[in-house]
């Protein structure tokens, strides 16, 4: 079984920073994209940034210059640097991540439990 275990959320002031994990535990054969998606009260659960394998990265337009998404392959860990953060940040953020294993070699999506982050002063 494939899990993707998040760490890092926190309550911090506006203009503060966090930083994000998401590492994919259990027994996989590769993974795709990891990426970050949030969840606000009240909202739909929208796409924060993606970073593939290879190195491409995505960002929404109210994050962009703001997080840096970034990934360590060798520790099947994906990262979200947020600074300069606004109240509006605030969510439930998820890690996802596209994985095959060896009993589903076209793969499956797999989300994280959800870290909370708090931007308030």
């Amino acid at each position: 079984q494939v899990h993707l275990v998040e760490s890092g959320g926190g309550l911090v002031q506006p203009g503060g920073s966090l930083r994000l994990s998401c590492a994919a535990a259990g027994i996989f054969f590769s993974i795709n994209s990891m990426g970050w998606y949030r969840q606000a009260p009240g909202k739909q659960r929208e796409l924060v940034a993606t970073h593939t394998t290879g190195g491409l990265t995505n960002y929404a337009d109210s994050v962009k210059g703001r997080f840096t998404v970034s990934r360590d392959n060798a520790k099947n860990t994906v990262y979200l640097q947020m600074n300069s953060l606004k109240p509006e940040d605030t969510a439930v953020y998820y890690c996802n991540a596209g994985i095959k294993t060896v009993r589903d070699l076209s793969g499956s999506y797999y989300w994280g439990q959800g870290t909370q982050v708090t931007v308030s002063s």
